[in-house]
Order: structure tokens, then sequence, then C-alpha cells
């Protein structure tokens, strides 16, 4: 795996470098790295860019501008082989996109020696920052880079300086239904709502609950809050109402593997005690064998 973080300073000198004048050149050591015109048919997307929706009427406007003033900041690509395309784009889709649109043949870039990880990084640094993704998204880019490149929740947390419980929290969004991800990418539930029916255990019921009855984050909690206390106590019922049959069958097999006197006591929620009698010092290692094998 490569090196965590492998950027180091050089984030900053890319920023720098992916500055508004487009014919700039920057000499670090041996380095020389150039803005230069790529042809947009040798250019592809990143199937690892964090950002997966883009907003159509943000695009004709931009590509409106390329079209008046052109690109005034350049795209940061890497060279890749193998693929269909010579070059990938590490950061700058949404200027690639609309640079498409606008019905241009090239556009400005930085190429950049990069591993696939410090891709990863440097996409998911920037889209976060720029706050460029909804909830569903940024859990997803968290949960992509984890899974690729091997790195923890206080990786994550060092690399976009946020905290650990936010990036759990975002990332567990991910275990919603499709149809409520749906809901929070437009933007007709909150994050914060989201988040909230996570741990439920109908979250697209109560996903259109809020919708519906335009609940608060608060009224959200209280009624998640019901609902799983409902669900204890229909669970505790059930432990009540099991099968006395299931039970005595259970304590009569315990009794012929130990060959011992024991006892099961029942308590609330399906918690118990199993309690085992012996006489001797022998009888005892024999069930701590058992116990053990």
């Amino acid at each position: 795996m490569a090196q965590k973080f492998g950027l180091g300073r050089g984030l900053a000198d890319i920023k720098a470098e992916m500055g508004n004048i487009p014919d700039i050149s920057i000499l670090r050591g041996t380095d020389r790295v150039a803005v230069r015109q790529i042809p947009l048919v040798q250019i592809g997307v990143n199937p690892d860019q964090p950002r997966k929706t883009f907003d159509p009427a943000q695009l004709d406007d931009l590509a409106s501008s390329i079209r008046a003033q052109g690109v005034l900041q350049p795209i940061l690509l890497r060279a890749v082989v193998g693929r269909d395309y010579q070059y990938e784009i590490v950061a700058g889709e949404r200027r690639y996109r609309a640079s498409k649109m606008a019905g241009c043949n090239e556009i400005p870039a930085l190429v950049k020696e990069l591993t696939p990880e410090n891709a990863m990084e440097i996409a998911l640094i920037e889209n976060v920052q720029r706050e460029n993704l909804n909830p569903i998204e940024e859990g997803a880019a968290y949960k992509n880079i984890m899974d690729k490149c091997g790195y923890s929740l206080d990786d994550v947390s060092r690399l976009i300086g946020k905290s650990v419980s936010y990036i759990r929290n975002i990332m567990r969004l991910d275990a919603l239904p499709d149809t409520v991800k749906d809901m929070v990418e437009s933007g007709r539930i909150s994050a914060s709502h989201a988040r909230t029916i996570a741990v439920a255990e109908n979250p697209t019921e109560l996903a259109n609950e809020i919708i519906e009855k335009k609940l608060t984050v608060a009224d959200t909690q209280a009624r998640v809050h019901r609902t799983q206390r409902a669900s204890g106590a229909r669970a505790h019922r059930n432990d009540d109402t099991d099968n006395d049959e299931m039970w005595a069958t259970l304590d009569k097999s315990a009794r012929q593997f130990f060959d011992s006197d024991i006892k099961i006591l029942r308590r609330r929620n399906g918690a118990g005690e199993i309690h085992i009698r012996f006489h001797s010092r022998r009888e005892m290692e024999k069930i701590i064998e058992k116990l053990c094998s």
C-alpha cells in the first residue's frame, strides 16, 4: 500500500499551481510543472471521484462563462495506462464537463505524477473543503478511501480535518435504503434527519413522515426513541411468551450434556443465568473440560 498522506506539503503546492493564471509554470527542484492545453478527447473522469452529481443549471452557467472567458483555472490530471484515455481527472471535473458543453476542444491542465491513493486524497480534500458533496456522496467517499487505501477512521480524520465522530455519523448514512438516500440527495430531508433515522428499524417510513409532517430533528429523535422503546417492549413480551416446551428442551439438553444438576434462570429481555452444580472436584473438572471443548 502506498504511504498514507504522501502529499505532505505538496497539497499546498498543488493549490498554488492551480491559481487563476493559465500560463503559469512552477519550478520545484528538478521537477518542472507547467500548465498545458490538453485535448478533451484524451481525458477521462476518475471512477473514484467523490462527487457523483452535478447541478445542470450550474454547469450551464459555467459553460456560458467558459465560452466568454475561457477556463481561468487549470484542472489537475494524472497520466494513466490501460485506459481508453491518456489522462485522468484528479480535480476539476466540473470545469471539464462545462468545457465539453461549451464546445471546447482542449482545456488548460496541470499533469502530475500521482499514485491512485494520492489522487483519491486530493479529490476528497478538494470536494470536502469546497463543500461540493452532499452527505450521501461524502459518506460514500470516506468509505471508498478506507476500503481501497486501507485507511482507518483516524487516518481520514487527520486527512480532512474533521472529527472521527463526524466521519462515523456521515458514513452511517450508507446503510439507508436507496429511496431515503435519494431524499437526502434531493434535499427533501436534511443530513441531520438522515443520521437520526439511520439507526431506526423503519427509516423509509420515518423519512416520509418527516416530509409529510415537516418534523424537526428533535421531533424525529423523539419519534425514533419511541419506536425503539416499543420494539424493546415487544421483544420483552415475546421473551415472556416463548414456548415453555423450548425452554424445557434446552434445560434437558444441558443436563444431559454436562451430566450435572443445572438450573436455567430466565430474566427480562432474553437475559439470564445458568447455574451448574457439582459435588466433587472431579465432577467440576469434567464440566470445565466440556465447557472448554
